[in-house]
């Protein structure tokens, strides 16, 4: 047993259609992980862990080629991993790298991930946690792929304005164990609603809010045919929505959780362990990808849009609209979709690659109090000082970032004293 668990006491084609990937259709593939995907969002990991136990190891072992294969879902957390396979900073440290594979669901990304598909991924930051500690599965997180790069959208075909208008509505999230649930379950205590999660067609009480799980590329098509009120989601699927799914913008989430973490940049432990040289080599082009992402984000949505290099099946307008258009569109201001940005002082996405272990404290102790469909247990007990320490490796993004010192200007870094360190800000 390993010490985490003794202190826990408890190759694609990225050309996609926009129509196939971005409203409702579905591969081969994606029909055959429907089952496997609806028990991973459910909390089965575990099982299809288990069902794997004694091969992960020599699967992770198995990998002495030190090729790195990326796994990714079509949303820009996912910038800093395409931008240094885009501009070739993975090759210049010397590493061999397999064009990233795009997946359409959080379940699937975790499957290839666990599996050994994949030695390279970005998930969402609470994803990770739950994996570690409920699943014993080796995860660490590398560093943080953005900051804020989220939101909360409805539909054209519903009178909502504030968080109290979900109560009695459908909510869409991207996965139970994600920050875009923790951030709107906590909008949702505020507002007096009670999030829920019933069966489609099971009443819900004018006070609740019913919430799902939906892949984002499912989002907008469920929104413009009314199956869903809302959905909260990373980008580009806000723009998305707005542009194309009649959605308006309720609010920014980086507008409530100043430049909150979404997804981190995760590795196998047991890759780390066995090839310290090349993991750090991988992370020196992460962090240099994260610097050219800050410093050039218009650039970077034309080259990973389907205009572009491909990698997402958006249009360059919408993720072009997801990376710059914020404080200076008068309309989210006087909506109220941005209320904060005089105190904030942030963009619609960030790139900086620091974890700041505040942020990893407080998403623990929030996930004890958002609720999520599947076993919790894991929680009970769960010191966040011990995660802090225990699931984030600091050295490699550290070093990275004493090479790339630029990472300092991004608007998401603390300031006023140590970069390393902050204090988490929320305000509805």
């Amino acid at each position: 047993m390993t010490d985490h668990h003794k202190r826990h006491s408890c190759g694609h084609g990225h050309h996609h259609d926009l129509h196939g990937a971005c409203c409702g259709g579905e591969t081969d593939f994606d029909a055959g992980r429907r089952s496997t995907l609806d028990l991973l969002a459910k909390g089965g990991l575990a099982a299809m862990l288990a069902g794997m136990a004694g091969t992960l190891p020599r699967q992770a072992a198995a990998q002495q080629d030190e090729v790195l294969r990326i796994g990714y879902l079509p949303i820009t957390d996912a910038t800093p991993l395409l931008v240094a396979h885009a501009m070739g900073f993975f090759e210049e440290e010397g590493i061999e790298c397999e064009a990233p594979t795009l997946i359409r669901g959080w379940s699937p990304l975790i499957e290839g991930f666990a599996s050994g598909r994949f030695n390279l991924v970005h998930l969402l930051k609470p994803i990770p946690v739950w994996m570690r500690y409920n699943n014993n599965f080796p995860v660490k997180i590398m560093s943080w792929a953005h900051t804020n790069g989220s939101a909360l959208v409805v539909g054209n075909h519903t009178d909502i304005t504030d968080f109290a208008g979900l109560g009695g509505k459908q909510v869409a999230v991207p996965f139970w164990y994600s920050i875009h649930n923790i951030i709107l379950q906590y909008a949702l205590r505020a507002a007096g609603i009670t999030p829920v999660i019933k069966a489609q067609g099971e009443p819900i009480a004018p006070n609740e809010c019913n919430l799902q799980v939906l892949p984002p590329p499912e989002m907008p098509p469920a929104l413009a045919a009314r199956m869903i009120d809302a959905y909260i989601v990373a980008e580009p699927f806000n723009a998305l929505g707005e542009l194309m799914a009649g959605a308006r913008m309720l609010r920014f989430t980086g507008d409530i959780w100043k430049n909150h973490p979404c997804c981190v940049v995760c590795m196998n432990e047991q890759v780390i362990d066995a090839r310290p040289e090349w993991t750090q080599r991988v992370m020196n082009a992460v962090v240099r990808a994260s610097v050219y992402a800050s410093q050039n984000k218009a650039e970077v949505a034309q080259m990973l849009s389907r205009d572009g290099r491909g990698y997402l099946p958006a249009p360059a307008p919408v993720v072009t609209r997801a990376m710059t258009l914020y404080a200076d569109n008068p309309d989210y201001v006087s909506s109220g979709a941005i209320v904060n940005q005089a105190e904030f002082h942030n963009g619609r996405i960030d790139f900086q690659p620091w974890p700041y272990p505040s942020a990893t404290r407080m998403i623990v102790e929030a996930m004890n109090e958002t609720v999520v469909s599947g076993e919790t247990t894991f929680l009970n007990g769960l010191d966040p000082d011990f995660v802090v320490d225990d699931l984030v490796n600091y050295e490699f993004v550290r070093n990275a970032l004493e090479r790339y010192p630029e990472w300092m200007n991004d608007p998401s870094v603390a300031t006023g004293g140590d970069p390393f360190t902050r204090v988490e800000t929320l305000n509805l």
